[in-house]
């Protein structure tokens, strides 16, 4: 049989690898200590995989693709990991919102929200864990307990009062 009929010719599937959170322009890569943490973590894992998946055939076009997505991984991770800065949580009580802080909002109708302002590798927004470059993060940051904030949303304006703000460890 013809080399042209089998699958040996078939060019293989594009690589798709996901894009870690963007960073914009010129605004460094702050995270916290757990964020530097997990990133570690993340690449621990990594690593792992990659050795799991070289002892697969070799001539298996599965396994050189997705070492091929892991180095793609391991590579936009530890650039990610490099031009990390670790913000420490401040030691003495600090008053007002910066990074790492955790901050309880009321609404008017009485509902909280608790909002944590870390990294962007570590942001998880349905866990409260905010991105820094958020527009929540940016309304919230420098303003202190009984504070009033409006925060715009797809939904709409929203207003909060600032009810609480710690560091917590």
């Amino acid at each position: 049989m013809s080399k042209a009929f089998t699958k040996d010719d078939a060019s293989p599937e594009p690589l798709f690898v996901p894009e870690r959170a963007p960073l914009p322009p010129g605004v460094p890569n702050y995270v916290t200590e757990r964020g530097m943490a997990l990133l570690e973590a993340e690449r621990e894992a990594l690593l792992a995989e990659r050795i799991a998946h070289s002892s697969i055939d070799p001539d298996d076009d599965e396994r050189r693709s997705k070492l091929r997505a892991l180095g793609t991984r391991l590579r936009d991770l530890d650039d990610r990991i490099a031009s990390a800065r670790i913000v420490p949580l401040p030691e003495e009580v600090v008053p007002s919102v910066r990074f790492g802080a955790t901050v309880r909002l009321r609404s008017p109708h009485g509902e909280e929200r608790l909002l944590r302002l870390v990294g962007v590798d570590e942001a998880v927004a349905s866990c409260g864990d905010i991105s820094f470059c958020s527009p929540i993060a940016k309304a919230i940051i420098g303003l202190e307990s009984g504070d009033i904030v409006t925060i715009t949303s797809a939904g709409g304006d929203d207003t909060y009062e600032i009810i609480d703000v710690r560091y917590v460890r």
